[in-house]
Formats: C-alpha cells, structure tokens, sequence
C-alpha cells in the first residue's frame, strides 16, 4: 500500500484484507475517497490454495474424514504471531477440499469466512490427526468479489501503466487495472435510489419507500447493503 501511495502521488490507501508474510495472491488496494467502503471486501468471505505438511503419513481416507469435521462452525484461537488478540472465536468454513496428497504433503482449497487463519485450521487438523502438521505455502484465490482469474495484476504491471500515462498519455492500461470502486460492492445485495430522494439522504435523512427505484429480493434486517 505504501508503494503504490508513493507510485500515484495520492495520500489515501487502504488494502482489503491482510496477507501474512510469504503468503501470495490477492489483495485489493483501494484509492483516495474508496477507502471508506473497502471494508465491506475486508469483511467478505475468502478462498484460499493451502499446502499443509503433515509430520508423519497417513491414510488418505483417515485424512478426508478430518477435514470434514473442519466444515462447518469452528472455534479458533489466531496464533501467537497474529495482529489480532488472541481471544477464542467462532468461524465458519463453507468447505474444505483434498485437492492432492502425496502422503507428506496435502494441497487443500479452503472456502471460509472472513478472519479464518488457514495456518491454525492446519496445525488443528494435525492434532485431530495425532501426526501434528503445518501449513508449508498458502495462496488466496478470493477475497470477496476479486478473484485471480479476473482483474489480478502486479506491482510491475501498475508501474508500467503509470509510465505509459505519464510518458505518452495513454491511459488505456490504467483503466484496466484501476476498477471503479462500485466494482468492490458488487458481491452484496443492492438498493437503488431514485435521483429524487439523493440529495435528502447524503444531508442525513432516512430512506423511505417512495426513495427506493429498485432492489435486490430477500433483504433482511440487519442485513449490509450497497446503496446506489
């Protein structure tokens, strides 16, 4: 996030979700006046690419059952080098899969809910196991609506487009990496308000019926909306 403060010569960054170190994949950066809703893709669920080390081998249909009683609600404790306090905590993960197992090494895809450490999932599945285990490589695929297959860049190709901006005033590459920011919303249920009603909200005013032009079905109270 500092570097690309620094890269685009703006004072407001803000990144969607922390990646620990030696870990690779996604990672939204949001610019300037964004950085007031990146944390609705903060609190979105995760997908995850995870090679866990297991200590001693054992039978592949032994290791499926465990990692089953893993989907679900479970209780985590975040480890001791975490950014967080250590306070027990219910997270859900929506699913675990045995991708490869070598007998040492297993290549799972883990779908979980937000603030779900993929590195306290392994050492916990290597206790239920009896071998103990670690978690050897971890990638994220998701983070709430940005995926690897769609929109993932890297540092070098902001740095490249910057310069093709700065140098010959082509801003094509620049619009392809940089999204706008409803893009960051798009995974939550939305509320559309008429133009009419616009002014009166922004000024602090409850939204009522006569506001609303359309809306997504099956909203619930309690529920976080994108509101456009």
């Amino acid at each position: 996030v500092a570097w690309i403060k620094r890269m685009f010569n703006i004072k407001r960054a803000g990144h969607g979700g922390t990646l620990d170190p030696k870990v690779t994949g996604v990672l939204p950066v949001a610019l300037q006046r964004m950085t007031r809703i990146v944390g609705s893709v903060i609190h979105s669920d995760k997908e995850y690419v995870c090679v866990m080390q297991l200590h001693a081998p054992v039978e592949e249909e032994r290791l499926r059952e465990v990692l089953n009683e893993f989907e679900g609600v479970i209780y985590q404790r975040p480890p001791l080098r975490s950014s967080v306090k250590r306070a027990l905590r219910k997270k859900r993960v929506y699913k675990i899969e045995l991708l490869e197992y070598t007998g040492k090494y297993a290549l799972l895809h883990i779908w979980s809910e937000a603030g779900t450490y993929m590195r306290k999932i392994c050492w916990d599945v290597g206790l239920v196991l009896g071998t103990g285990a670690h978690m050897r490589e971890l990638r994220r695929i998701r983070t709430g609506p940005f995926t690897e297959e769609r929109g993932l860049v890297r540092m070098q190709d902001i740095a490249y487009a910057l310069i093709r901006y700065r140098d010959e005033g082509k801003e094509d590459l620049l619009r392809k990496y940089v999204l706008p920011g409803e893009y960051s919303v798009c995974h939550l249920p939305k509320v559309v308000v008429r133009d009419s009603a616009v002014e009166s909200i922004v000024n602090g005013a409850m939204l009522a019926v006569p506001g609303i032009a359309m809306l997504h079905e099956g909203i619930e109270k309690g529920d976080t909306v994108a509101l456009l």
